[in-house]
This record gives C-alpha cells, sequence and structure tokens, in this order.
C-alpha cells in the first residue's frame, strides 16, 4: 500500500480507536473493592442513608455498559435562598451553578447530554400515579448519556458536586431521574463518527487516485 492510501486510511482509523478508547468503559462490571471504596466516600453528611443504599444497589447490578439517565424536570417557580447563591435567585441561575459543575465533570468523562427541550404541554398519559394533579405537569426534560456505572460514581463521590447539589434541589419543585440500558441506540457518536470517517477516507482515496488508476 503507497505512503498515500496508509495515511488516508490509517490517519482516520487512528482517530477512531482513540475516539472509542476515551468513549468506552473497557473495565467491565464494578467489583466488590470498588463497590466498597465508592460506599466509603458515600459516607458524608452530604449523602443519607437512602442514597447509599440506592446507589448501593445500583452499584451491584452493574453490566460494565453506558446507561442513560432520563429527567423529567419542573423548575420552582419560587426557589428557596441557598448558601452560596445571591439572595432570590431564580431556578434556571441555580440550576446553572449546579450544572456549570456538572458539564465540567461530564465532558472530561465521555458523557454529555443526548437530548434537552422544554415541556409543550401536561403529560399526555398517567398510569398509577396518585397525585394526577402534581405529576401531569412538567416544564422540560433531558436524557444524558453516561459511560458507566463507575463514571457515575467517580462523579458523584466529589465532594464539590455534593455540595452543588443543593443549587439543584433549590431549583426544582419535583424531578424525576432513573437510568436505563439502551437495546436501541442510533444515535451512538461512536457508529455516527465511525461511518463519516469511513466516508471521508473513501472519498478521499477517490478524489486522490489518479484518473487512470481508478478501475
Amino acid at each position: 500500500m503507497s505512503l498515500r492510501r496508509t495515511l488516508i486510511w490509517g490517519l482516520p482509523t487512528l482517530a477512531y480507536a482513540a475516539f472509542v478508547r476515551w468513549y468506552t468503559d473497557f473495565g467491565g462490571p464494578l467489583d466488590d473493592d470498588e463497590i466498597e471504596v465508592y460506599l466509603a466516600r458515600l459516607d458524608t453528611p452530604d449523602h443519607s442513608d437512602e442514597d447509599r443504599e440506592r446507589i448501593g444497589r445500583f452499584m451491584k447490578t452493574d453490566t460494565g455498559r453506558q446507561f442513560l439517565m432520563m429527567n423529567a424536570i419542573d423548575y420552582a417557580d419560587n426557589p428557596p435562598d441557598v448558601a452560596g447563591a445571591e439572595p432570590g435567585e431564580s431556578a434556571a441561575k441555580l440550576m446553572d451553578r449546579y450544572m456549570k459543575h456538572m458539564y465540567a465533570e461530564l465532558f472530561k468523562r465521555a458523557c454529555h447530554p443526548t437530548l434537552m427541550g422544554n415541556a409543550v404541554g401536561d403529560a399526555i398519559d398517567l398510569v398509577g400515579v396518585d397525585d394526577l394533579e402534581t405529576a401531569e405537569r412538567w416544564d422540560a426534560g433531558a436524557v444524558f448519556r453516561w459511560r458507566s456505572r463507575r463514571t457515575f460514581c467517580d462523579i458523584v463521590t466529589i465532594p464539590e458536586t455534593a455540595g452543588r447539589h443543593e443549587f439543584k434541589v433549590a431549583a426544582l419543585d419535583k424531578t424525576i431521574s432513573y437510568p436505563i440500558e439502551t437495546q436501541l441506540n442510533l444515535g451512538d457518536p461512536r457508529a455516527l463518527l465511525g461511518l463519516l470517517l469511513l466516508a471521508a477516507a473513501a472519498l478521499s482515496d477517490l478524489l486522490t487516485t489518479p484518473t487512470g488508476r481508478r478501475r
């Protein structure tokens, strides 16, 4: 293979391999020692026993795969004052304070939002919800991609995360967040990037091949 073709196909391959290595957690499911370390980090006044129990169950059922966190959001009309924020700050400002920290921690660990938007109506379908008046009203929704449960625990056990979480709590009247592991995900960046790099390399190879050799 010529140097030209080696570069055309080799550089995208290396770039894709580097991206997949960064974007994917190859560590497998959390082991018992890791779980104990994370539980010890959660043993602080900032985390309740219920928090530790809930996150503990989440760790012990780890599959090693990425997951998406589904978030239904209802902002507070009159959020309380919070230490570290200016008196009378809006829910949006308080949430910005929380997300400024979270985005930095998420992006450097290959975690990111995949879908965000404002609600354009009340809940269309409600089943098994007792408080109908509360459950039907939401302001926004968001879906975040997490590289793994290991990455999730890395972030939630950072001391600053617990402190910033108070801003999120004050900004919301209610929220529901729960994780899912995808059975179908047509928007996975690994697949999209692979297809784009493959197409770009093939096109570059075609355009730089002398006319007489395109047979």
